[in-house]
């Protein structure tokens, strides 16, 4: 089957520093795959480069084997089918918990109003803030909030979902109720690339993990080979240090 998400000897630079290097990842349709390794391994630079939000230097990524680093392609249609989700929430403060819901339904995806006001009002339930749907940002917890951003990116229905540290802008007792949601979503088939630094989240979720180390894939595989029994020894120190109370 085609995979949903390729990359492709991906290369990025910035400022003549390379941030991706020669990068491969095939993610198939219900996976989950977490990336972890260092700040400033290319685990952002990654989901960047996906949602097109970053262009790679050279190297190709294909959505459901289109390719869409083509300069042809029309980067707004592609992020519709993708949903990213920040690690700074990134809700517009000036809209309500439900229009920042539907704002991309109505305007990009052309649903009506009341279409895209009942969707966002499930999707609301489903992350259990159905009854904040009319306060504002500011009057939600760090969680809440993240919350909100994750019914935000599946209010597309995306093909992909893209978690950008969702938890590290959190209080310790927030994340566990983001990191309870994103498993959800997996019981659920959705297909997702996360970044984290939650080893416990990654072995819960994640079909395959991916320790990344200036800006290549160093090692992947099942959750319990690449976290209990690494075979590179870079993989083996940073595990050892992120352990570390």
């Amino acid at each position: 089957m085609t995979p949903v998400l390729s990359c492709e000897r991906l290369y990025k630079t910035f400022h003549g520093r390379p941030v991706l290097h020669d990068l491969d990842l095939h993610v198939a349709e219900h996976e989950v795959v977490a990336l972890i390794g260092a700040s400033g391994s290319g685990k952002s630079t990654l989901l960047r480069c996906v949602n097109l939000l970053e262009t790679v230097d050279d190297g190709r990524i294909r959505l459901d084997g289109a390719d869409i680093t083509d300069p042809r392609v029309d980067a707004d249609k592609v992020r519709a089918r993708i949903g990213l989700v920040f690690q700074a929430y990134n809700l517009f403060p000036h809209l309500t918990v439900l229009a920042n819901v539907t704002l991309a339904p109505i305007r990009v995806h052309r649903l009506s109003r009341s279409e895209a006001i009942g969707r966002g009002l499930e999707l609301l339930d489903r992350v259990g803030l159905a009854d904040r749907a009319g306060d504002y940002p500011d009057r939600l917890s760090g969680g809440q909030q993240q919350r909100v951003a994750i019914a935000r990116a599946l209010a597309g229905s995306p093909r992909l979902i893209l978690l950008d540290e969702v938890t590290s802008a959190l209080d310790p007792e927030l994340v566990g109720e983001v990191l309870e949601l994103v498993a959800e979503l997996k019981r659920d088939g959705t297909t997702m690339v996360v970044a984290t630094h939650e080893m416990g989240f990654a072995r819960r979720v994640a079909d395959r993990v991916c320790f990344l180390d200036g800006g290549r894939i160093l090692e992947q595989g099942p959750p319990g080979q690449v976290l209990d029994a690494p075979a590179h020894e870079r993989t083996r120190r940073f595990l050892r240090r992120v352990a570390r109370p």
